[in-house]
């Protein structure tokens, strides 16, 4: 909340447990939420999941195009955004350097680097004009201790890592906006833990944990904030 009203937060990567748990713990932290997946189907059944009050949106998050249509539909109904919590991203690896496939890296650019760029490119000036501006992206603690089998993928994620930051430096321009970086082990959610009772999944962090995280941003000063690494590991 900002000055006693709700703010309007848009999840992106919404369909999976953690846009399910970011978007859930934003609503009932009073703001608006829009959660935002490719799939029709899979979003709106995620934003039921999330809560009453949750609103489903369909985009292609790598097209430019259709993030300019998502920030429109957005401002046309309930005016500028606030904060974006973005969860996009999937894993692909390989034994080693010589196999890293095109059709990977394509893959891993397309979902962790552009989606990325889009976004913030598009939503980067209702962010700065917020009083309370937020932009969070989540990267893996692997990206620090690169592994030739993961190349392609820690090469992803550090790009869009040096993205953001980029957007955190924009940012300090102002005194009320922040981008910051979620660095976790792995996420781990109830039906994970189900699938494999007899695994631990040590170091990871749950997704309700990171959803806390989400909505703390919006609490804390962006003085304090902005440009960070946030490691949510346990």
């Amino acid at each position: 909340m900002s000055g006693g009203h709700p703010l309007n937060v848009v999840v992106t990567g919404g369909s999976g447990p953690a846009g399910i748990a970011a978007a859930r713990a934003l609503r009932e932290a009073g703001h608006t939420v829009f959660t935002v997946g490719s799939d029709g189907p899979r979003i709106e059944a995620a934003a039921a999941e999330a809560g009453d009050g949750v609103t489903p949106l369909v985009c292609d998050l790598a097209s430019l195009a259709d993030v300019r249509a998502l920030h429109a539909a957005i401002s046309g109904t309930a005016g500028r955004v606030d904060g974006i919590i973005h969860l996009v991203g999937g894993w692909r690896g390989a034994k080693g350097i010589t196999d890293q496939s095109d059709e990977d890296w394509d893959f891993l650019e397309r979902t962790a680097v552009t989606t990325v760029r889009n976004v913030t490119r598009v939503f980067y000036d209702d962010l700065e004009a917020s009083e309370t501006g937020r932009f969070a992206m989540v990267t893996s603690a692997a990206a620090e201790t690169p592994t030739a089998a993961g190349a392609s993928y820690v090469a992803a994620k550090a790009a869009a890592e040096a993205w953001t930051l980029a957007v955190a430096e924009g940012f300090s321009k102002g005194t009320h906006s922040a981008a910051v970086i979620f660095v976790v082990k792995g996420l781990v959610d109830d039906a994970m833990r189900e699938r494999s009772p007899s695994r631990n999944f040590p170091g990871f962090t749950d997704v309700t944990d990171l959803a806390a995280a989400a909505v703390g941003l919006f609490t804390a000063s962006a003085a304090e904030l902005n440009g960070r690494r946030l490691v949510l590991s346990r």
